[in-house]
């Protein structure tokens, strides 16, 4: 039996040291001024990676660049064929087909959107932009489960293959995709195939991690039974455990195919190709919010189609026994063929319905705009006074602190040394309040939250930030998490990238706090009402299959380029996954927890802040850790609109070509997510222990 004298003595050594550390961190905050060294790494100690980097792809691109070229070269003529025939094709045929397989995907609701959704793309006359856009996914998306289907099956062969594939996946999804656009462009050259490129690095990884865990989960019987059959190996393999595992598989084509058509919009940046992502960042960098608005809704649908239908056929695996003959098996598809045949054929005769007529078309984008200006002259007031309340009270002292921001413009007044010891008492009441009802924890995070907002995370000396860093990772996943933490510091400031890390993480853990709370809430309130989760399910599905720059449209209309637009299009992006995780974790508790606290008489709202949300919160923890990847992908996005962090050199390097400056902040950023993804696990296992202890 555990000594309790014993526990709270080492919680009493904790708080002690802990205390020590923030004294420290304080003393140095005060003494930068003085010694400016202590805020800005000096310079002569940094490594000229950027040039190291820059000359190593120098000199591959000398020696390999013929070689990717030709290969540039071979992958258009598939591009040039796919777009020629989509721009062949006429349109009625095209729906034709699309509303079949949509119906055969999801019945007569999905046939019916992809209707309107269509029909949406004609009259805004957008249809050739569209053809082009989808020539990219139609490509890069078979190649692109090609590729993870067969690195799948060799990682489901070999644990030693698996091990090398599971930190590659997760590189190329933490780096961020602009970052690796760069090589491509170097190497491919300008154009179309750099968006190919891209689609297939960044979308294979899902179909890797559903290949093998589809491959995995078949029961022992239906291989045992495969056996008895007399199968071979080869058979054993393709005929029974990838059928049986086949709604898996699929269900990583939904997903690469959603990342495939993810990534060619925003390749559009720098692909060149008339289609409907270039139609949207152009008209955003004019400011024409009608036109890109217009544009975005088509991507949009786009996605949404395109992930109903994947997800459809998916979850309906079809039946291919042998038994029921050529015809039986494939009645559908040679429906769809000879539908298309028939609407060909009355296209000879209609020519209307070959190429939709330019009269029948509609251009809403100058009534919006005026819609849109109206709007935001009436609203102004209001959205102004939002605006600056979150960016004086939030924004700007985490990122520069309260001893700079408090002034007669922004607050009212004019801070003195009373004002200053006035905010000291009551983060020390507060720290107190909690330390006598013990919880030493939240004490320790009052005053460290404390600390920061009052000099701001860019004021922080990089040798205090680094102590609070590795004693912060110490004392969640010991000496291991420590060791990660020391790594990622040594690396931002050797490279020269931790003033610019330090912007990225003071706006992506506001951005990140807001979606998790905010998400978490909506969660709950999904997971106790299924009225509630119907209304909420059809937003989370349009947030989650929405490309990530779309989001910005709204945003920019509304509250114009800068820091402001780029925290709400990040919360946007990021809240899906909190809401998602709370309500499956919340709506999976065992019911033999919930009857027997109901038995124990306990109310619903005990039930649920004393039963469902300690055992959910493994689930609630996996949502934060994506709303974490989610924010730090999007940083990279949101620097069209200005921001001043590790995304804008990303775009900088992109923008001129400089290999090394952009990489280099790509994988500044692949880090700090790397040891955010850390903390979480860190953080999880240690409400995990505590739970198993308390259950004890």
């Amino acid at each position: 039996m555990a000594d309790p004298s014993r526990g709270q003595a080492a919680d009493r050594q904790t708080l002690f040291v802990w205390l020590l550390v923030l004294a420290s961190v304080l003393i140095l905050a005060l003494l930068q001024p003085r010694l400016p060294e202590l805020k800005a790494f000096p310079a002569a100690w940094t490594l000229p990676v950027t040039d190291w980097l820059n000359t190593g792809m120098d000199g591959f691109v000398a020696v390999f660049k013929p070689v990717f070229r030709a290969l540039s070269a071979l992958m258009e003529y598939p591009l040039q064929w796919f777009s020629g025939f989509l721009g062949w094709l006429p349109w009625s045929v095209g729906m034709v087909v699309a509303v079949m397989i949509g119906h055969r995907a999801g019945g007569w609701p999905l046939a019916a959107f992809t209707a309107g959704s269509l029909a949406y793309i004609l009259l805004m006359g957008l249809w050739p932009d569209t053809m082009n856009s989808l020539a990219l996914v139609a490509v890069s998306v078979p190649l692109a489960v090609a590729v993870g289907f067969g690195l799948g099956v060799w990682g489901f062969h070999s644990a030693r293959v698996e091990r090398f594939l599971t930190p590659l996946m997760d590189i190329t999804q933490t780096i961020p995709a602009f970052a690796y656009l760069l090589p491509i462009l170097i190497l491919f050259g300008f154009g179309p195939v750099v968006g190919l490129i891209a689609g297939i690095i960044f979308a294979f990884p899902p179909m890797v991690k559903n290949t093998i865990v589809g491959l995995r989960e078949v029961p022992s019987d239906i291989i045992e039974s495969g056996l008895m059959s007399g199968a071979t190996r080869g058979q054993l393999f393709f005929l029974v455990r990838c059928r049986a595992g086949l709604r898996q598989i699929l269900l990583g084509v939904n997903q690469t195919t959603m990342a495939a058509l993810n990534m060619i919009i925003v390749a559009s940046i720098i692909g060149g190709s008339e289609d409907i992502g270039w139609r949207v960042l152009s008209t955003l960098r004019k400011a024409e919010f009608g036109e890109s608005l217009v544009a975005g809704i088509v991507i949009a649908l786009m996605a949404m189609v395109l992930d109903r239908i994947t997800y459809g056929l998916a979850t309906r695996a079809p039946d291919m026994s042998p038994q029921q003959g050529f015809v039986g098996r494939h009645r559908f598809g040679l429906m769809v063929i000879a539908s298309a045949v028939l609407v060909y054929l009355a296209t000879l005769a209609l020519p209307e319905l070959k190429t939709w007529p330019e009269a029948w078309t509609f251009d809403p984008a100058a009534p919006l705009n005026g819609a849109i200006e109206a709007f935001v002259l009436w609203a102004k007031p209001f959205l102004d006074s939002i605006k600056n309340f979150i960016i004086f009270t939030l924004v700007l002292p985490l990122k520069i602190g309260l001893l700079n921001v408090v002034g007669p413009f922004t607050w009212g007044f004019t801070a003195t040394i009373w004002h200053a010891a006035g905010y000291a008492v009551l983060v020390a009441f507060g720290a107190w309040l909690a330390l006598r009802r013990g919880r030493s924890g939240l004490a320790i995070a009052i005053a460290s939250f404390g600390v920061i907002m009052f000099f701001g995370l860019t004021n922080l000396t990089w040798p205090g930030a680094s102590l609070l860093l590795i004693w912060f990772g110490y004392r969640s996943g010991g000496v291991r998490l420590a060791l990660w933490a020391t790594v990622a510091m040594a690396f931002m400031l050797l490279t020269g990238s931790y003033e610019k890390a330090v912007l990225s993480v003071q706006l992506c853990a506001l951005a990140v706090t807001a979606s998790f709370l905010i998400g978490t809430g909506l969660g709950i309130a999904a997971a106790e009402s299924d009225r509630f989760s119907r209304i909420l399910r059809p937003i989370n599905d349009t947030l989650q299959t929405m490309p990530v720059f779309v989001l910005l449209i709204p945003v920019i209309m509304i509250f114009k380029i800068g820091e402001f637009s780029a925290l709400l299009a990040i919360i946007l992006y990021a809240v899906v996954a909190p809401i998602r995780y709370a309500e499956y974790g919340l709506r999976n508790v065992s019911k033999d927890a919930i009857e027997a606290s109901t038995s124990m008489g306990a109310t619903r709202s005990q039930i649920l802040w004393r039963v469902k949300l300690p055992l959910a919160m493994p689930n609630i923890m996996l949502g934060l850790n994506q709303a974490i990847m989610f924010g730090i992908s999007m940083l990279v996005i949101t620097a069209l609109v200005g921001t001043d962090e590790l995304g804008q050199i990303i775009y900088i390097g992109l923008s001129k070509g400089n290999f090394g400056i952009g990489f280099l902040a790509g994988v500044a950023m692949a880090v700090i997510a790397l040891l955010a993804d850390q903390y979480c696990r860190a953080w999880q296992r240690r409400i995990d222990a505590k739970r198993e202890g308390v259950s004890r």
